[in-house]
C-alpha cells in the first residue's frame, strides 16, 4: 500500500483523472457512473468510475508542486499509465476570459521539485496524443480554449522579489498554474503520459484591477464543462489504445 495515498498497487484503473481539490474529485466521480472513493488520507482522494464504458481513477494532490509529486509517484506504483490534471489556471495574455480553457502542451519549470530531479535543460512536456485527445474534445464541445505552454509556479501569492509572468506573457505564454511542471517532468521520467486542461479563473497581472473571481459564474461554468472535457479526452484516449 502506498504510504500516502493508501491506495494498493493494481487497485486503480490506469486511465487518472487528477485535480487539486479533493472536492472536485468528487465532483468529477459523479459524472461517472458507479464511483466508488477508494481512499482519502490528508489532501490525497480518490475514487473510481466508468465513464461512456471506460473506468477511470480520479485523485486530489493538493496544492503546489511537492505534495503533487508525491501524489503522481505513487499514482505510477500503483498502476497509472495516463494522468491528465485538471485545474484552474490564471491568463497571461489577452484573448483569454474568466471559463476559457488552455489545453497544456508544456511547462515552464518554475515548481520547486522537478529541478531536484532532473536538471531544468530537460523540458517538461505534455504527451502529444493525450493534448490531442484534449483538443478534439474541447473542438467537439466547441469549447473557448487554447493550446499552449504554460508557466508552473509554487508562487501564488507575490512577494518582495519580482515575478516572471510579466516577462512570459510578453513571450506569449498564455497562462499560469502550479502543477503541470512537476507532473510532465515526473510522467516523462517514469515512463507514462499526462497532459493538462485547465479554467482560467482570473488573470494575475490584472487582479489589482479585479480580474480573479474563481467562484464567479464564469469560471464556474468552464470548471464544470472542464470536467467533462477531460473526461470525454480520457476515455476516448483509452478506447483509441485498446483499438
Amino acid at each position: 500500500m502506498q504510504p500516502h495515498l493508501k491506495l494498493e498497487t493494481g487497485s486503480i484503473s490506469p486511465y487518472v483523472l487528477v485535480c487539486g481539490d479533493p472536492a472536485r474529485a468528487e465532483l468529477i466521480a459523479n459524472l461517472c457512473e458507479n464511483p466508488k472513493q477508494l481512499a482519502y488520507n490528508r489532501e490525497y482522494r480518490t475514487f473510481v468510475g466508468t465513464y461512456n464504458g471506460q473506468q477511470v481513477t480520479i485523485t486530489s494532490h493538493g496544492v503546489g508542486s511537492a505534495g503533487a509529486a508525491i501524489c503522481f509517484e505513487e499514482l505510477i506504483k500503483t498502476g497509472a499509465k495516463v494522468i491528465i490534471r485538471v485545474g484552474t489556471c490564471g491568463a497571461l495574455i489577452d484573448g483569454l476570459g474568466q471559463g476559457d480553457h488552455i489545453v497544456t502542451t508544456a511547462a515552464v519549470r518554475e515548481d520547486g521539485v522537478s529541478s531536484l530531479l532532473i536538471p531544468l535543460g530537460y523540458p517538461a512536456v505534455a504527451d502529444s496524443g493525450v493534448t490531442d485527445a484534449l483538443e478534439a474534445a474541447c473542438k467537439r464541445e466547441k469549447a473557448p480554449y487554447k493550446r499552449g505552454i504554460v508557466v508552473a509556479s509554487d508562487l501564488f501569492y507575490p512577494g518582495i522579489l519580482p515575478s516572471s509572468l510579466e516577462l512570459y506573457s510578453k513571450a506569449g505564454v498564455p497562462g499560469v498554474e502550479m502543477e503541470c511542471a512537476t507532473l510532465f517532468v515526473i510522467a516523462s521520467l517514469r515512463g507514462v503520459r499526462a497532459g493538462g486542461i485547465l479554467t482560467v479563473d482570473g488573470n494575475p497581472l490584472k487582479w489589482n484591477e479585479g480580474n480573479y473571481d474563481p467562484h464567479g459564474e464564469k469560471v464556474t461554468t468552464g470548471k464544470s464543462r472542464m470536467l467533462k472535457l477531460a473526461l470525454e479526452g480520457i476515455t476516448t484516449l483509452a478506447k483509441s489504445d485498446k483499438a
